[in-house]
């Protein structure tokens, strides 16, 4: 998972990213600050206890810091190239608006209605220029496939000219695969987190959900003081919960952020198990037992034969392999098999 923080200039976005990054900072090889971070897993935990095995691994989120957005900067691709490539990279993006005053008034809704427009600008100028080369290629020599990709194309411009992201867009699986190359920014999943001012932290819950009240379409939002969330990021593991209830913090922004991620990613974990190593596997909802065995090698989805499996749950109720397989419900399932969160997996390959 790879998340580009973006926002507008003085939003506060470098001092989220540290609240996110604690002192695990490291450069991307581009120059940004980036930190790859642990998604807490209480499963992974306990089968480690079980197993003790000589490894034990979590799922991780990259974030990476970016510079700011000014106005233009996406749509002329003005924008420093390392950044702009690193973003279309990102599997999403955290946007950060600014809630406190600066000397200028803050407006969110604004400052997000500026970087959509911005993204939805820079596609149709990476869109228009694809449809001007494709229209003359079928022009001299028509060809059905240079001509579904124009109509395709065609069809997203006209969204993006209705000030549309390609978000909201419906697609065809097939189309979709056929448009995920352009790497778009409109089409990116996006997270908000508003950064407020310390004394409205009590108001953080209210600000967030009146955000989205305000946006056109759905996007996660919540809110939280940067400023605070950096501070306890820098403490002692035992120092972080008195300073949480000095300023009411039910929940870390890290916390928040990773669920969100998840839940706006559409990811799930599998699990693997053994003396080796204990470990978490992010996969998308929805993956069937051929393509989670690509995560963790691509040999196991190329040479799937089956895959045994049981939940979490089932193992621990019933004590591990044994127990499972008494009960019948360690089993056998074949490459078309929809893994489910907690899945336990052991993939049988040829060679």
């Amino acid at each position: 998972m790879f998340v580009s923080i973006i926002g507008t200039p003085l939003s506060g976005k470098t001092t989220l990213f540290k609240a996110l990054a604690g002192a695990k900072v490291n450069g991307n090889g581009n120059g940004h600050p980036s930190v790859r971070i642990e998604v807490p897993d209480e499963r992974v935990d306990a089968l480690a206890k079980l197993f003790n095995p000589r490894k034990t691994t979590y799922s991780r989120l990259d974030v990476t810091d970016t510079v700011a957005i000014r106005e233009g900067e996406l749509k002329n691709e003005t924008l420093d190239a390392k950044s702009l490539q690193q973003i279309r990279q990102s599997d999403a993006v955290l946007l950060v608006l600014r809630h406190f005053d600066n000397g200028h008034a803050a407006d969110p809704a604004a400052d997000y209605r500026r970087i959509r427009e911005e993204c939805i600008l820079a596609d149709m100028v990476q869109t228009e220029g694809r449809l001007e080369r494709l229209r003359k290629q079928n022009a001299l020599k028509p060809q059905p496939a240079l001509q579904q990709e124009q109509a395709l194309l065609e069809r997203c411009l006209a969204h993006l000219e209705s000030g549309a992201p390609l978000a909201t867009l419906e697609l065809s699986c097939e189309d979709d695969k056929k448009i995920r190359g352009f790497l778009y920014l409109s089409r990116k999943p996006m997270m908000i987190v508003v950064n407020c001012a310390e004394d409205k932290i009590a108001e953080a819950g209210s600000i967030a959900a009146r955000l989205q009240g305000e946006l056109p379409w759905h996007i996660p939002v919540v809110a939280a003081c940067g400023q605070l969330e950096a501070e306890l990021a820098a403490m002692a593991p035992g120092e972080q919960g008195a300073f949480m209830a000095e300023y009411g913090i039910a929940e870390s922004l890290r916390g928040r952020i990773i669920r969100l991620a998840y839940e706006t990613l559409g990811l799930i974990s599998f699990l693997t198990v053994g003396e080796d190593e204990c470990r978490a596997w992010p996969i998308r909802r929805g993956m069937n037992a051929q393509e989670a065995a690509g995560t963790i090698h691509t040999d196991l989805a190329r040479t799937f034969i089956r895959a045994e499996t049981v939940s979490y749950e089932d193992f621990m109720r019933l004590e591990g392999f044994a127990g499972c397989k008494k009960a019948g419900v360690w089993r056998l399932e074949g490459k078309g098999y929809i893994v489910q969160d907690g899945d336990i997996l052991s993939i049988r390959a040829g060679s």
